[in-house]
């Protein structure tokens, strides 16, 4: 179960962006729906206001947030939680 330190929630959802970015259609979509760059996302993915938007974006799309907890071998409420952990 992830911690509440927070360094463990933006690591955790730098490998979920990180995934994210992986699968061109997820890629395409965070983009599109977000309205980033991909130069803006590259410059702004330490801040955890950033990550946070990234997990919120998985978790509005269920499908996506499962695929992208299996391929990082957590449980979806997981993500969730970094999510949480990062906008306290």
């Amino acid at each position: 179960m992830l911690t509440h330190d927070t360094n463990d929630a933006a690591a955790l959802a730098l490998s979920a962006l990180a995934a994210t970015l992986a699968d061109d259609r997820r890629a395409h979509r965070l983009l599109d729906l977000t309205g980033l760059s991909a130069d803006e996302l590259r410059s702004r993915a330490a801040e955890p206001a950033m990550l946070a938007a990234c997990l919120s974006f998985l978790e509005s799309h269920e499908p996506d947030l499962i695929a992208v907890a299996a391929d990082l071998g957590v449980k979806p409420e997981t993500l969730v939680n970094a999510r949480r952990s990062l906008e306290a």
